[in-house]
């Protein structure tokens, strides 16, 4: 499940949250009364700002060239592919396809563009998942930081040891636990 929460003191509020959560209850089909734990792992993360597209013209290196391939007298004599190279990453796009300086330029920057916004996805997922990571440790039973024991109308907090009623939890006031 994902939840999002926002607002003034929303990452505060659920700031210690993160980790490892066993919840014990008795369902209303066991008839021996037998005690049913589960676990749940908890991950707070901040939500990821928009991007901008444009790239700065001081970051881009271009040359121009003649093409290759077929395409006679015109393709041999005019410099009307492109190259740029994006400086901060190395990324080098190189587009001859048009028969025009203009249109390959146009075309390298929209395929720049997209390489470095894929560039810019893949190191956010993996600086995501390296933070979820972390917070959710393992999820077994040692990791757990917060026990939720519903036949005993009470929430335990492992790290400081205090302890909750049920409702007070269910209805958001966790001041007695962090």
């Amino acid at each position: 499940m994902i939840l999002k929460v926002s607002g003034a003191g929303a990452a505060a509020a659920f700031a210690a949250e993160a980790g490892g959560h066993r919840w014990q209850r008795v369902p209303p089909t066991e008839r021996s009364g037998r005690v049913h734990s589960s676990t749940v792992t908890v991950a707070v993360l901040e939500g990821a700002a928009a991007q901008s597209r444009d790239i700065p013209a001081h970051d881009l290196q271009w040359r121009m060239c003649r093409g290759s391939g077929p395409g006679g007298q015109h393709r041999n004599k005019t410099e009307s592919a492109v190259e740029v190279t994006h400086l901060p990453t190395g990324l080098r796009v190189r587009c001859d396809c048009g028969r025009r300086q203009g249109e390959n330029k146009a075309e390298v920057l929209e395929i720049l563009r997209e390489r470095l916004h894929h560039l810019q996805v893949g190191r956010a997922h993996r600086e995501t998942n390296a933070g979820r990571q972390g917070q959710i440790g393992s999820g077994q039973r040692g990791d757990k930081i917060r026990t939720v024991q519903v036949q005993h109308d009470a929430v335990r907090d492992h790290r400081n040891g205090q302890r909750i009623t049920l409702d007070a939890w269910m209805a958001g006031r966790l001041e007695g636990l962090a």
